[in-house]
């Protein structure tokens, strides 16, 4: 068996149907293999929307992937060709079927945001750990609602999110 794990992992990609379960098991091999299982749930999520933005979001649906070990947890990171920067939306009603990836986001991850490249497009990024996530108030360079996210559909979100079980994925 292989013992060597490396401290990241790159890929380029074209975003398709079956790329985020793809992405979702290296994720988890990776973390299992740093040390960190008790992360995946909350990465394999935070991926996953990060890759649905791309097939929502960019053209071409091609994007670098990044994963990241750190001291006390994973960075990852999301680059892709667009200069459109991702929007909470100002509100949601019952029936959205989309909208809520960056609060799931939010809620998972310990801080993300967006950092726009100097040649075009931007990247994406969310940090996961056991240091980060105990200030999850230490959110960096996120995004604004539009006009005003309401708070009561922000804490239903995180309320849902939080208290219920964690999410599994069955792909």
């Amino acid at each position: 068996m292989n013992e060597y794990i490396p401290a990241q992992y790159t890929m380029r990609l074209t975003v398709g149907s079956h790329a985020p379960r793809h992405i979702r098991r290296i994720a988890r091999s990776l973390l299992a293999g740093w040390g960190m299982p008790e992360l995946s749930d909350a990465v394999e999520l935070g991926v996953t929307e990060l890759l649905a933005n791309v097939v929502r979001h960019v053209p071409d649906r091609r994007c670098t992937l990044l994963l990241l070990r750190q001291r006390t947890g994973v960075r990852v990171e999301v680059t892709d060709g667009s200069d459109e920067l991702p929007r909470i939306p100002a509100s949601l009603d019952d029936q959205s079927e989309g909208g809520r990836g960056l609060l799931l986001l939010d809620a998972v991850a310990g801080k993300w945001g967006v950092s726009l490249e100097s040649g075009g497009g931007k990247t994406v990024w969310f940090e996961c750990g056991a240091e980060v996530n105990a200030h999850p108030t230490a959110r960096t360079r996120r995004p604004e609602p539009e006009h005003g996210m309401h708070e009561e559909v922000v804490q239903a979100v995180h309320g849902v999110h939080l208290t219920e079980q964690a999410p599994q994925f069955t792909e």
